[in-house]
């Protein structure tokens, strides 16, 4: 059964059926795999003075370091190092423990604010990428502690490990970021979709089509609250 259409996104994302495709050495469908490759250097290339504007922007504005470094799930459940442009203040989770961010988390620098809605912070994922640990499109990587908590508690959670995690996916243009169990339970029904039809190109160019719309659109706005909830697991920003 398709997943029902909403609003997030313009572009439209139905979707074909499974094909047979000629796969890498690693397992990962050959052309999906180039096409990550060509992507990422570009955006590598291309996005090099942005780079370096957004390094000196963060230096600026907060103490600590310019990249985010935390171990993720990836394929097969083997662990990585996922890279982000800092958004948060240093040792954001000092106070609170690992908690999912919330809309307006006062831990959000001004900078990361702008970050985020625009999703530039997870740009230097280009570089896991070419690593062959992410994809441009697929599930979104999650931390070990947090794979281990929901598989336990959502049936076929585990499913998500079975390709490559990405920068972005079906679940992210169409639910957004994790912020419960309920949200969870909902981008699954997304993952496992693209999941079962993995190695469609053209899916994975409306995807990314899908993406940089909501990039351009500034989707989603974070805003000050008013407290922080302390339940939930979550890394810095759960997608």
């Amino acid at each position: 059964m398709g997943v029902p259409p909403t609003r997030r996104s313009r572009v439209h994302l139905g979707l074909p059926q499974e094909r047979h495709t000629v796969v890498s050495g690693c397992g990962i469908p050959a052309l999906k795999r180039a096409l990550d490759v060509a992507v990422a250097t570009m955006g590598l290339v291309f996005a090099l003075p942005l780079w370096c504007l957004i390094a000196i922007a963060i230096r600026l504005e907060s103490r600590g370091p310019i990249f985010y470094r935390q171990e993720r799930v990836g394929l097969g459940r083997r662990p990585f190092r996922m890279y982000k442009f800092r958004t948060m203040v240093a040792d954001a989770e000092r106070g609170t423990g690992p908690v999912w961010a919330t809309d307006g988390d006062p831990r959000i620098t001004r900078l990361g604010a702008i970050l985020r809605s625009t999703h530039l912070d997870e740009v230097p994922q280009f570089l896991n990428v070419l690593r062959g640990e992410m994809s441009i499109v697929g599930p979104r990587p999650e931390r070990p502690a947090l794979v281990e908590r929901l598989a336990a508690s959502i049936p076929g959670y585990e499913d998500r490990c079975a390709v490559l995690p990405g920068i972005t996916g079906l679940a992210q243009v169409r639910s957004g970021y994790d912020r419960s169990i309920g949200t969870v339970r909902r981008k699954l029904r997304y993952d496992r979709y693209y999941i079962r039809r993995r190695g469609c190109l053209s899916m994975d160019l409306r995807i990314m089509a899908a993406t940089f719309m909501v990039m351009c659109q500034g989707a989603f706005v974070w805003r000050k609250p008013t407290t922080i909830s302390p339940q939930g697991v979550a890394s810095e920003r759960e997608t």
